[in-house]
This record gives C-alpha cells, sequence and structure tokens, in this order.
C-alpha cells in the first residue's frame, strides 16, 4: 500500500517538474476554433512576438473572454502598437493581455470613457485598482476588432509571469492543431576566425539542402577549417493557416554533443530588440530574409540560448571528419532534422578584398561625435554591438550614414544647424530618413531649439532636411453641412498629412469637447453618437487638427439631430 502511495506521489511530483505552468487554469481567449497567424516569439522587424495572433475569420466584433478570474489592471488605448488593449491580472500572479480590441464590454466601455471625457483624450493609459473592474473567467470583457498596428482583425493574446515577461500562452494548455513539421529553406556557414573558410570561402556562404523522401534533410560534405558557425531560415505553419509562423525549440550538436538550444518559450521586454543580433541583419537588409545564427556573437544577451558549449561555435581541425546536426521542432514535438558532415582540410584561402572607402572606425565601448559642415551625429557608447567602419558624410543638407545594414541597441542624435535658413520657411523644416532608393522622405521626430534640429535614430542610412508647409486636411465623409443626422449611429471625418503626419487633433461640439476615435489606418475620426453627449438639435462641430511642424487646420460645419 506504502509503495504503490509513495509511487503516486512520485509520479505527480515528476509531472509537475516536467510542466511548471497550470494547465486547466487558463481558458481560451475566443469561442471558435484557434487559428494562429502569429506564433509566440517569431520573428518580427525589430523585436520577437509577445503572444499568439489568432485569426478572427477576417471579421471584427467576436466576444473575447476573460481567460481567467482577475481584476483589469490596466488600459491603454494608442493609435498605434497594440491599439486598444486590456491587461488583467490573476490571483495566481500571471497577467492575460487582450490586444487591438474593437470595443470594451459595456462596464469597461463606461468607466474608459468617462476617463476619455474627463482627460479630454483619445489615447491614454490606465491602472484601475484591484477593486474597480474585476472579471471572471469567461466573462466577456471586449471584442476582437482591428486597432493599433494591426495588420489585419485578429485578437493578439498574451500570457505574462509576475516579472511581466511574456510566456507562450500554449505551454498553459491552449491547444492549437499543428501536425506539421518546420521547414527548412535555406543553410548558411559562417567562418568566424582569422584563418577559417569553409567550401573555399571566408565569409558567409550558403550550403545546398537536399530533402530526403524521410522528410530530413541533409547536404553534400562540406570542406571548412577553424572556429565555423551555422544559420538557418525555418518557419513552421499549424494545419488550418498557411501562415509561415515561428518555431519553438532549435537544438544542433556538434559530433553527438550538444552545441547550442535556442528555447522560444519565453522571454522579457527589454531583450526583445537584440533579435537584431541574433539574425543576420546584413542579410536581412538586403534580402528580408532572416537567418537564425546558431551561434552567440559577442555582446547578445538574449537568454533564449541554453545549454550551449563555446557560444554554439565549432572548431574543425585539420584532416578530421566531423558531423553537424541541427534539429528545429514547433510547439507540439514536430521536428525537422538536418545533418551536415563536414571534412577538415586547412589551406590558404584568398582574403575577400574590402571595398576601397573611406571609413570612420566606431570603438563600441567609446562615445564617438561625428562632424561636418551643419551636421552633428552623436553616437553614445554600446550604441553598437561591437567596434565597426562606417561610411560618413555630409553633402549640402544630406547626411549620408553608411547603410542600414547594421544593426544599433541605443539611438544616436543627429543633430542640424539651420542658422544659415531664413523667413517663416524655417520654423517648417524637419529632419527626414531618405528611403533606400532615394525616392522618399519619412519625417523623423524632430526637435527644435533655437537654430538646431534633433532627431534621435536606430538606424543608420541616409538623412536630409525636409519641409512640412501644407497643412493637414480635414474631409466630412458621412455628412454635409446643415444636414440632419437623426438616424446615424455615428459621425466621420477624414484627417490626412502627406508629409510629416498628424500630431494632434481637437473635436468639439458646440464649444464642449467630444470623443472622436482616430483609425490612422483609414484615417478617420469616428463620434460615436451614443456616447450620449449630443443634446441639441443644432450643433457646430469645430475640428482643429495639426501636424508635426505646428502647421494647423480647421473644420467647422453643422449639423442637427433631434
Amino acid at each position: 500500500m506504502k509503495a504503490g502511495f509513495y509511487s503516486l506521489i512520485f509520479l505527480i511530483s515528476f509531472c509537475n517538474a516536467q510542466n511548471p505552468y497550470p494547465q486547466d487554469y487558463f481558458s481560451s481567449p475566443l469561442d471558435i476554433t484557434l487559428v494562429l497567424s502569429g506564433t509566440f516569439a517569431e520573428l518580427r522587424s525589430n523585436h520577437f512576438h509577445s503572444g499568439l495572433d489568432i485569426k478572427t475569420q477576417g471579421k471584427e466584433g467576436f466576444k473575447t473572454y476573460a481567460s481567467a478570474d482577475g481584476y483589469v489592471s490596466r488600459i491603454k488605448i494608442s493609435r498605434y502598437g497594440y491599439g486598444k488593449a486590456l491587461y488583467i491580472t490573476h490571483p495566481n500572479g500571471y497577467t492575460t493581455v487582450y490586444a487591438h480590441l474593437q470595443k470594451f464590454s459595456p462596464t469597461i466601455e463606461a468607466y474608459v470613457k468617462q476617463q476619455q471625457y474627463t482627460k479630454e483624450t483619445f489615447e491614454l493609459e490606465l491602472f484601475p485598482k484591484a477593486e474597480t473592474l474585476k472579471v471572471a473567467a469567461k466573462e466577456v470583457i471586449a471584442y476582437t476588432g482591428n486597432t493599433g498596428g494591426s495588420g489585419g482583425p485578429h485578437l493578439h493574446f498574451e500570457i505574462r509571469d509576475k516579472q511581466e515577461r511574456p510566456m507562450n500562452p500554449m505551454l498553459f494548455g491552449l491547444d492549437i492543431k499543428d501536425t506539421t513539421n518546420p521547414v527548412v529553406y535555406e543553410l548558411y556557414g559562417y567562418p568566424l576566425s582569422e584563418g577559417s573558410h569553409i567550401n573555399g570561402q571566408d565569409s558567409r556562404v550558403k550550403i545546398r539542402l537536399i530533402k530526403l523522401p524521410d522528410g530530413t534533410y541533409k547536404t553534400e560534405q562540406i570542406t571548412a577549417f577553424g572556429e565555423i558557425g551555422f544559420g538557418i531560415i525555418t518557419t513552421d505553419r499549424q494545419d488550418y493557416a498557411a501562415n509561415k509562423n515561428g518555431v519553438s525549440l532549435i537544438e544542433s550538436t556538434f559530433n553527438g554533443a550538444k552545441s547550442l538550444e535556442v528555447d522560444f518559450k519565453r522571454f522579457s521586454f527589454n531583450e526583445t530588440k537584440h533579435l537584431n543580433r541574433y539574425i543576420d541583419y546584413g542579410y536581412f537588409y538586403e534580402t528580408k530574409k532572416r537567418i537564425q545564427k546558431l551561434f552567440i556573437e559577442k555582446n547578445n544577451p538574449l537568454k533564449l540560448f541554453k545549454n550551449h558549449h563555446n557560444r554554439g561555435i565549432v572548431t574543425i581541425e585539420d584532416n578530421t571528419s566531423s558531423v553537424y546536426k541541427v534539429s528545429v521542432s514547433d510547439f507540439k514535438g514536430n521536428q525537422s532534422k538536418l545533418t551536415i558532415p563536414i571534412l577538415g582540410i586547412q589551406k590558404d584561402v584568398p582574403k575577400t578584398a574590402p571595398k576601397s572607402q573611406h571609413l570612420q572606425q566606431i570603438i563600441a565601448s567609446e562615445e564617438t561625435l561625428l562632424e561636418k559642415g551643419p551636421v552633428k551625429v552623436q553616437i553614445y557608447k554600446n550604441s553598437f554591438y561591437e567596434d565597426v567602419a562606417i561610411g560618413f558624410d555630409v553633402m549640402n543638407d544630406t547626411l549620408k550614414l553608411h547603410k542600414a545594414n547594421i544593426p544599433l541597441q541605443k539611438s544616436m542624435t543627429i543633430n542640424f544647424d539651420i542658422s544659415q535658413y531664413k523667413g517663416t520657411d524655417k520654423d517648417k523644416l524637419f529632419i527626414g530618413s531618405v528611403s533606400r532608393y532615394g525616392n522618399k522622405l519619412y519625417y523623423t521626430s524632430t526637435k527644435k531649439r533655437g537654430n538646431i534640429l534633433t532627431a534621435r535614430t536606430k538606424y543608420l542610412g541616409n538623412y536630409t532636411l525636409g519641409i512640412d508647409a501644407e497643412k493637414p486636411k480635414i474631409k466630412a465623409i458621412n455628412f454635409k453641412n446643415n444636414s440632419w443626422l437623426s438616424k446615424y449611429r455615428y459621425l466621420k471625418v477624414k484627417i490626412s498629412d502627406g508629409i510629416t503626419g498628424v500630431k494632434n487633433y481637437r473635436a468639439t461640439l458646440n464649444g464642449r469637447w467630444i470623443l472622436m476615435e482616430y483609425d490612422t489606418k483609414t484615417e478617420t475620426l469616428t463620434h460615436d453618437f451614443n456616447d450620449g453627449v449630443v443634446t441639441d438639435t443644432k450643433n457646430n462641430l469645430k475640428i482643429i487638427v495639426t501636424d508635426n511642424v505646428g502647421n494647423s487646420s480647421t473644420f467647422e460645419s453643422i449639423f442637427y439631430r433631434k
């Protein structure tokens, strides 16, 4: 009896040790089959994806449920990013996040609108007290939408731990059908030390993949010498969607011993920017493809790396035979395997000749000031991951600061002296980044102090002065001046600014502030008459829109409503 009892206790303890995440605590936030357009920690621009993107059949308005008991601890409404988002803190210490929402449940919506009218702003961030907005498991808290930086209707769902680190929600039992192995598209080799080479090359080399009938991959035998590393392009897909999503685990071995493990289980927001150090950023700049490097370069602090030997770098000696293997897994354990046979051969390889150009040497651990004519560039210490040589020149009002093919982990400061400019146009100047092919100028957030324009940026590339003398445009969408709008639910106005963009706007009705929600994707301001603030028959609508250099436009119209 005792032996059986202790065996049961051991089995329970073992299972808990194997999976420390509660499996029956969090329920699905939607009552439809979960189909993903984005998986946890997949590679995005400048960050790892912090949750699951759940498809909503191309529509908005699906009921969104609290995944467990708790209270609304944070509400954020922004034109960009998560759009309308709710954060619910749960008794077990975890927080769930629901983003890109169309609207909140009536109780939460009323609380938010009261705050918006009090503060006279659409965008806000609130931190309600624990007793203010309590919710029960499976209670409707919102409706799915397409707000903020969303690329289409879906629900972004996260689970965060007590330290606000996002974790893969699938660890907690959310089930997504997936019976498909990840796909490995491309393989690259990297010589990493003086004298090292792969297939006669001393720089990145593409290695041909051979897919076998059983679904595994191999390569022909490669030749190499010295310290080398590998990188792969890989994605996964689930059963009900064609989206190319991220993988869950990458493991590599060298001659049977563990080389490196990349575990996409959890990360922190303060390290997500280092994705640009994990991928081959230069290759991404040229091709928009992300090679995941299976070796850890200097100053890469990502904690996704586990159980590595010598940072995943392998050493190939002369006259040896070795085998490097890679295993790529999705969350459901579907796996793709790759085998790379390596023949060690030492030989002299001609070095790749550097392009002849005048470059500025940047010591990563030191602060650097680059200056020419009216332009200064302040590069703070540890802005770059390692020492680099970059191009720097100023021609007229254009700063040429290398190519944007080297990642930065800190912003640098660009200053333009505009004292030579005269007249009223001087106040309309801004710093803009020049598109890669030179055919477009993008506004970079610019501050003016006296005769100095300042911008902060994490991107190399070309920057120049632009001028924005155009006022924002404002146009009524669903009404005309002196219209009767008694049967209308919404009042819609389009606002736009083609050069520096809309900085802020203010709408009033008969002199009182009214809430108009701003959708940047459609450039639409919308007022909901159900707010109940329109009580007069005759109404004078006034909207003032200001762009990022201070140009303002005013729109006025009269409408009637019973």
